[in-house]
């Protein structure tokens, strides 16, 4: 057993003889631990982990509290080997409180000194918080490698203290990348959930991705953990599996439908100012894995009609913020070589002046955060364009209108976001947006261990509780 830098134990695997010569229980020891949030983040948390070989009573303690672990075990179609993964969950806990919590197993290695770490639940009510996001770290498919290049952005997110962190997909297939991305980034996301989305499927499709989380259930029995909402203090978050619609493999009718439930209970709700929607996928991107027309076609309409302030996405390289937007331009593509008309439902900007303050009661932005630890790509087809992906089919190109900020630099970035619900006398509330990068960091080079802030902004809307009190008040003024 080794331990890195970090105190985080790496275990290997095994198996030795007891006394007597039976085969003694494999090494059940708790690595790649990691939290996600509960069905209720201000008084539920789920603690998951992997070992290497079956963990015998694999389980949580929390004070006098001892929580058994359910078992989630697949057989990954690149190595062939059975992989274990267990899931606590903690409920009744007190909200915006913090916890110690211990992981352990009978065939723990590391029994008399095991894996302990602390988390803090959300906050209920109007209070403000802090969360952070990155898109996908684009992982080698080598467990030390990736494991060294997940440590660095999971280091970032360490250094803001934020409640969570959005991980935005990019890991979804097998191999080792996985338990080098989970090990390399255990020691920020077994103290902060780390809420993902699902990435690119491997050949087997998202089995390691839905064995490795328990996320919320979020009363979609069809998600089966590929979709899910949650919500902290006034945002409502809801997090998407764009391969859905991006790769043609299925129909996003159970998603588009559970979308629009989740968006219009959202906005019916007086104490909820905000709605932020992740994807792997972007809508709005003009690097070369582009913009995808079925997000278009499908969610878009539905994030206009409920005002989705944010769309997250990852999947492209670097970084790009558009104006915010509502409806489409039509027709706004043209076929590369022939300049043939084509429809790419152009995300059409209602703004088109850049601004430190950025109301998205007016329109939604779209923030593709990118990939936060590989080169960059290049451009779609050219300075000011995009290219739009149908599911099936060869790509358009459009003149990017909605483009209000692009960094190409290479390296990883990562994305601050401060939460404001407002003072008693204030009418708006506010997210303070802090965009940082790493300089340089080519392939195969390592990032840069410092940050530079290349952009800030204020987003702002109106408060959900004073926008229907004003509505009430006129609504009176009327009738008398």
């Amino acid at each position: 057993m080794s331990r890195d830098s970090g105190g985080q134990s790496r275990a290997s695997g095994g198996q030795s003889r007891a006394s007597g010569g039976q085969p003694a229980l494999g090494n059940g020891t708790p690595e790649q631990v990691h939290l996600t949030w509960g069905e209720d983040p201000a008084t539920s948390v789920v603690v998951s982990w992997g070992s290497p070989a079956r963990a015998a009573r694999p389980r949580v303690r929390i004070g006098q509290r001892v929580i058994p672990a359910s078992e989630h075990a697949y057989t990954d179609e690149v190595t062939g080997k059975t992989v274990w993964n267990y899931h606590a969950s903690v409920p009744g806990l007190r909200s915006g409180a913090t916890y110690a919590y211990v992981v352990t197993a009978d065939n723990d290695s590391n029994a008399r000194d095991p894996f302990t770490s602390t988390f803090r639940t959300a906050p209920t009510g109007r209070a403000a918080f802090r969360f952070t996001s990155f898109g996908d770290l684009r992982c080698p498919d080598d467990a030390e490698a990736a494991y060294t290049e997940a440590g660095y952005p999971a280091g970032t997110v360490e250094s803001f203290q934020p409640l969570f962190h959005l991980m935005n997909g990019g890991l979804c297939g097998a191999g080792a990348a996985w338990r080098g991305f989970a090990n390399g980034s255990q020691f920020s996301a077994a103290s902060r959930p780390w809420m993902p989305v699902p990435g690119l499927p491997g050949p087997a499709g998202p089995q390691s991705y839905l064995a490795r989380y328990a996320l919320p259930g979020d009363e979609a029995p069809d998600a089966t953990g590929r979709w899910y909402s949650f919500r902290v203090g006034t945002v409502v978050f809801a997090c998407l599996d764009s391969g859905d619609i991006t790769t043609g493999a299925g129909g996003p009718a159970a998603q588009t439908r559970w979308l629009e439930r989740t968006l219009a209970r959202a906005r019916a709700d007086a104490s909820v100012d905000w709605v932020i929607v992740s994807s792997h996928h972007a809508a709005c991107s003009s690097a070369a894995a582009g913009c995808y027309l079925g997000i278009r076609e499908e969610w878009l309409p539905l994030l206009d009609r409920y005002e989705a302030d944010l769309l997250l996405s990852g999947h492209g390289v670097g970084y790009e913020r558009s104006f915010p937007c509502r409806g489409y331009d039509r027709p706004a593509g043209r076929m590369p070589g022939t300049d043939e008309p084509v429809e790419t439902r152009r995300p059409h900007p209602v703004v088109q002046a850049d601004r430190e303050t950025i109301d998205t009661s007016q329109g939604t932005v779209h923030l593709a955060l990118g990939s936060v630890a590989g080169s960059r790509e290049g451009s779609g087809s050219g300075t000011g364009t995009a290219l739009v992906r149908p599911p099936a089919g060869r790509a358009a190109i459009e003149d990017a209108t909605w483009s209000a900020r692009r960094d190409p630099t290479g390296g990883y970035g990562i994305v601050v976001f401060d939460v404001d619900p407002g003072g008693d006398a204030g009418d708006q509330a506010s997210i303070k947006v802090s965009c940082y990068r790493s300089p340089g960091a080519g392939p195969g080079a390592l990032p840069a261990d410092d940050l530079v802030q290349f952009e800030r902004f204020t987003l702002v809307r109106p408060r959900a509780d004073r926008r229907r009190d004003r509505v009430r008040d006129d609504a009176t003024a009327i009738r008398t």
